[in-house]
């Protein structure tokens, strides 16, 4: 192993170790928001479960779009579970669906890791120096990686490398019905009204592979959009009353005004973040001369694909710790913090008790930081890439990569890997070229790209067959050749 990566992958898991420790400690002591006010056991369990369900989100997305393209045949009967999953996901548009209960999933648990385990005011551990504290307490850097290593990061490398044994089990299963539920109930489908806005902007048709809906699935699909909008409408309201009201878990001594502003940078920020993967995303197939004429868009274009593209995959790694750290932030700037027997909106007493929870503001970061940005972006690459603040945050991104704090993900994907006994996917399905030889090649045409649409690849998959890379390599004319095809298909 290089010798850096080998001093990265110590300090990286001692750190990890030490963060843990910090976390399990505060809650023994009751000085976490839920453990303060209920009995530690519910804390630590509701910490490891949102962590452990937060691996299969993360895994889960990377092996379903991963294996969009593959013949479920070919695995039919070596993974079955694997294969009921993409019988779901690739049947009509449910990919963009699953995408999307998936996408609040990953909000909702995040901030379930914070009711449990984030750090209440004044708290204080093992005589820890104030720094210290303002550290890993206080700026929340314990918990980031926590959530980043164990419940994001290891099960991406794994997920995205042996897709098929990461899906093959009931949990996978039971995820993907959780986040098609999500869907349906109609709680995010106020993000369809901006997916609508956003095609009708770019003057590009929404791809569908589904029949125009009927009269009936219309009012429904509307009527769901509209309760949707009305419930965000709600949480906006509460959200911005409890922030001038001083009601919320911001820190003791910032002005109401000024955490209205916080509020908002930090939403911007998840947004770009969120936007900025789609956006490099699309980018990526097209020719070096259409990748915009700005000078920030040639030069985040440079920096983000020059040598082996190995900027690509740091770039998402260093993202993953922005985008967790700002959704902690925003969770302690949104939770709401009433006295008993003081409610918002003279709401009962139970209803308020739930409101404290956060949870509204999860579901405003799941519309309006995470899904409409993506939308944005995926119809306005080019715009994100001419945005000064993009090339800012790549160089941000790379900069945290470079630091090494998420290098313990690949060391726990690899125990992973061992325990669990993964394999690639190649073991079981070959490669591109000899599917391609049995005449069960792949279909990349399937996957729903393009206005309107959020699919990434995932973050640390790479599918190019290694003799395309290499003709690709030695005459770029190929590559070119290979670009028209895809734009005129």
């Amino acid at each position: 192993m290089d010798p850096i990566k080998l001093i990265k992958s110590v300090y990286s898991s001692l750190l990890l170790c030490f963060s843990i420790a910090i976390i399990m400690g505060m809650i023994a002591t009751k000085q976490t928001n839920l453990s303060e006010n209920a009995h530690p056991a519910a804390a630590y369990c509701l910490l490891w479960a949102a962590i452990i369900w937060l691996t299969m989100v993360e895994g889960g997305q990377a092996s379903l779009v991963g294996l969009v393209p593959v013949n479920a045949e070919l695995y039919a009967n070596s993974h079955p579970k694997a294969y009921k999953c993409t019988q779901i996901t690739n049947k009509g548009d449910n990919l963009d669906r699953y995408l999307l209960g998936r996408q609040f999933m990953v909000v909702l648990v995040v901030f379930s890791v914070n009711i449990s385990g984030g750090p209440v005011g004044g708290s204080d551990i093992w005589g820890f120096p104030g720094w210290l504290k303002g550290i890993f307490l206080e700026a929340g850097l314990a918990m980031i990686l926590l959530t980043c290593n164990v419940g994001q990061l290891a099960s991406q490398v794994n997920a995205s490398l042996c897709m098929l044994d990461y899906t093959d089990n009931y949990f996978a299963l039971f995820t993907l019905w959780v986040a098609m539920a999500i869907e349906f109930s109609g709680l995010l489908h106020a993000s369809y009204l901006v997916q609508l806005a956003v095609a009708a902007l770019a003057g590009k048709k929404i791809e569908s592979n589904e029949e125009p809906r009927s009269v009936g699935a219309s009012i429904f699909f509307f009527a769901r959009c509209l309760a949707s909008l009305a419930i965000l409408c709600f949480c906006l309201a509460v959200t911005f009353e409890s922030l001038f009201a001083g009601k919320t878990t911001m820190w003791e001594g910032v002005p109401p005004t000024v955490a209205v502003i916080v509020f908002f940078i930090l939403m911007a920020l998840v947004g770009m973040l969120e936007g900025m993967q789609v956006a490099f995303f699309a980018v990526a197939k097209l020719p070096k001369s259409e990748r915009g004429s700005s000078p920030f868009a040639i030069k985040t274009c440079e920096l983000l694909f020059r040598g082996e593209g190995y900027n690509m995959p740091a770039f998402m790694v260093g993202r993953q710790l922005c985008v967790v750290s700002c959704m902690f932030f925003i969770a302690r700037v949104t939770s709401l913090n009433y006295p008993e027997g003081e409610t918002i909106f003279n709401v009962p007493e139970g209803f308020q008790s739930f409101l404290n929870l956060g949870f509204l503001g999860a579901l405003i970061t799941t519309i309006l930081a995470s899904i409409s940005w993506q939308l944005v972006a995926s119809a306005f690459p080019l715009i994100f890439l001419s945005n000064p603040l993009t090339y800012i945050l790549l160089r941000l991104c790379l900069l945290l990569e470079a630091t090494g704090l998420c290098q313990a993900a690949w060391v726990l994907a690899a125990i992973h890997k061992k325990v669990a006994g993964f394999q690639r996917d190649e073991v079981y399905i070959g490669t591109a070229e000899e599917r391609a030889d049995k005449e069960m090649g792949d279909q990349s045409g399937h996957l729903p790209i393009g206005a309107g649409h959020m699919v990434k690849l995932p973050n640390f998959a790479d599918n190019a067959p290694n003799s395309l890379k290499k003709l690709l390599k030695k005459d770029p004319t190929v590559a070119q050749y290979i670009n028209d095809a895809v734009e005129n298909a």
